[in-house]
């Protein structure tokens, strides 16, 4: 039996972004386990759960009554109760100025040479989750990007969806400081659906620390970030190539070992393409 591992931010997934290739995983067979940035429960957008919530560049809604429905089924149930701690699995990168700064290095990539050799072996894949939550501790998450690299070293497949895509571009070769989708075809958040303002987050981390969801303390940061567009265009650099396909229903990119997938819309044929990469053999689509 496959065994995928997802990742999912702890400040707001998209159900849908989890929904897709999950099911897909489901209906193949595939094990399935979960982790979060520190071990808490993650939560979906709740405009995720929203059929009648109109996206803005879009202007139409993008969750459908089926997709919000398994998104709060999904999330009443206890399956996503115990997601694994990235912060208690992988190290801290220690700070230069730790006055035992060289053997802190060396326990660092100890453990992280343990874990890639001892831990990694039992998943077939990764899946990165997107939602607006993973800019906050997902995209520029070190730990990720150390789970990234591991999984890429053993030539095993890395999904990503959405503002998931951030966490491959900010994921560097450790010798030679580039991005580790250099050279590569990739899709992600376009310009076109970035909102100009609405960008929010809800999860488990309450101001006072309860671990309370936010409910009606969603927060509005305006528009995203960063533009994912530009920061992917910039990754791949000029031998790979963003392929943004707006304009068009779905759009999924696999350039083994990466599999990218653009938005919501874009979820299930995520899942799809996971299935072909570790069923069929599946190295090259969409370009």
């Amino acid at each position: 039996m496959k065994k995928v591992l997802f990742v999912i931010s702890e400040w707001g997934y998209w159900g849908e972004e989890l929904i897709g290739p999950l099911e897909a995983c489901d209906q193949a067979g595939y094990e399935v386990e979960f982790v979060t940035p520190t071990g808490a429960r993650p939560t979906p957008l709740a405009v995720s759960m929203s059929p009648g919530f109109v996206d803005p560049p879009q202007g139409k809604s993008v969750t459908s009554a089926e997709m919000a429905r398994k998104t709060r089924e999904l999330d009443a149930s206890d399956r996503l109760d115990k997601p694994h701690d990235l912060a208690g699995w992988l190290p801290e990168r220690p700070y230069p100025s730790s006055p035992t700064y060289l053997r802190d290095a060396e326990e660092y990539y100890r453990t992280i040479e343990r874990v890639v050799t001892h831990d990694l072996p039992a998943y077939d894949a990764l899946v990165i989750v997107g939602g607006s939550g993973a800019m906050i501790d997902i995209a520029n998450n070190q730990r990720l990007h150390e789970l990234i690299l591991g999984f890429v070293r053993l030539d095993r497949p890395v999904a990503a969806v959405c503002y998931g895509v951030a966490a491959l571009a900010f994921a560097r070769d450790p010798l030679r400081k580039l991005s580790i989708i250099r050279g590569k075809r990739v899709t992600g958040h376009p310009i076109d659906y970035d909102y100009h303002d609405g960008t929010g987050f809800e999860g488990p981390h309450a101001l006072d620390g309860s671990h309370r969801g936010f409910g009606d303390g969603y927060v509005n940061f305006g528009p995203p970030f960063y533009p994912l567009e530009f920061i992917l265009r910039d990754a791949v650099g000029p031998d790979g190539e963003f392929i943004g396909n707006v304009g068009h229903a779905e759009s999924v990119i696999v350039d083994y070992p990466f599999i990218t997938a653009r938005s919501t819309e874009s979820s299930v044929g995520c899942g799809r393409a996971l299935v072909g990469v570790l069923g069929q053999g599946l190295r090259r689509y969409g370009w």
